[in-house]
């Protein structure tokens, strides 16, 4: 009898181990994180009392995997999760339109902090040829730290527990990268114009600017999760923003301390 009560606990241990209950009400992205995260083949699906009420399999959870990045990629897009080549011009026009409205908002705001600065600028044309790669770097570099965020997210890689040290991760990368692309800018602008003090403020703001998108890059994301809004669909118009804003504000302040 001793010897039957231990194979039972063990058999009922095993089978918890073994088979991952569905509930029947469960979203569909996370049964299919379940199963790439824990391997599985196949699960039954149980209703609220606990009876069961069908069956999924790898397949199936595969098949939803396909759908959730796909969605996520029009969604960084800023293209609807709808969107298909075989939709009309007018449900083509009405999916896009919104978002190239926030992005014009964004911008404005964006051309707006140029304006602060129009004095520097118009005594130094220089500055209107660098500033854009100041802003263009940044951008990418956000736009590469949100991606591997959003994917994060999507796959619970990225959760509150590790998000510290994934954020730490991106300003030191940023930080890295800034100092190697400063170092080329400095050298450039030195070249181009002759001018030293134009080197050391495009480099400077190049260090500084990478290193924000770093963050905001993995920052915007989680901010919008924990506020409930999906990060592939906002994230990518704030990051740019940020980038946009941060990187001319600084090249262009900096400009104006050191060359008037």
């Amino acid at each position: 009898k001793l010897m039957s009560s231990r194979r039972s606990v063990l058999l009922k241990d095993i089978t918890e181990d073994v088979f991952q209950v569905i509930p029947v009400s469960q979203d569909e992205g996370d049964v299919a994180y379940a199963f790439n995260q824990y391997h599985l083949i196949s699960a039954p699906v149980v209703d609220e009392e606990g009876r069961l009420v069908g069956a999924i399999t790898i397949d199936d959870a595969m098949a939803v995997l396909d759908e959730e990045n796909e969605e996520d990629i029009l969604r960084l897009a800023g293209v609807g999760e709808e969107s298909s080549l075989s939709d009309s011009v007018a449900e083509t026009s009405r999916m896009r339109l919104p978002w190239l409205a926030v992005n014009l908002a964004t911008a404005i705001l964006a051309s707006s902090v140029i304006a602060l600065f129009e004095t520097t600028i118009s005594q130094f044309v220089a500055l209107a040829v660098l500033m854009p790669i100041v802003a263009s770097m940044g951008g990418n570099a956000g736009t590469q730290s949100l991606t591997v965020a959003v994917r994060a997210l999507a796959t619970k890689d990225l959760t509150g527990a590790n998000a510290w040290r994934v954020i730490r991760r991106e300003l030191v990368v940023g930080l890295l990268n800034g100092l190697v692309f400063a170092v080329v800018m400095g050298v450039v602008s030195l070249i181009w114009f002759g001018v030293p003090a134009i080197g050391w403020v495009i480099a400077v703001a190049m260090v500084i600017n990478l290193i924000v998108a770093g963050l905001a890059g993995v920052g915007i994301p989680l901010i919008l999760e924990r506020a409930g809004v999906d990060p592939a669909l906002a994230s990518g118009t704030f990051v740019t923003t940020v980038t946009d804003v941060v990187g001319f504000f600084v090249f262009l302040g900096l400009a104006g301390m050191v060359l008037l």
